[in-house]
């Protein structure tokens, strides 16, 4: 498992894609990219781009 590189959840965008996710969550970028796909997982879609509200994505991991 990698370690996150945010300490705290307020250091986080408004938005978070893959990517982020991923680092937040300390799992590898396909990791987070699976976990966008799952049922239940917050994602609001901007066009064609995935993307995860902040708020959203801290009451998941609660």
């Amino acid at each position: 498992m990698k370690e996150s590189v945010y300490k705290s959840y307020d250091e986080l965008p408004l938005f978070l894609n893959s990517e982020l996710v991923a680092k937040v969550l300390g799992v590898s970028p396909s990791s987070g990219y699976e976990l966008m796909h799952q049922p239940g997982f917050p994602v609001l879609y901007v066009g064609s781009c995935m993307v995860v509200p902040k708020e959203q994505f801290i009451q998941w991991v609660m």
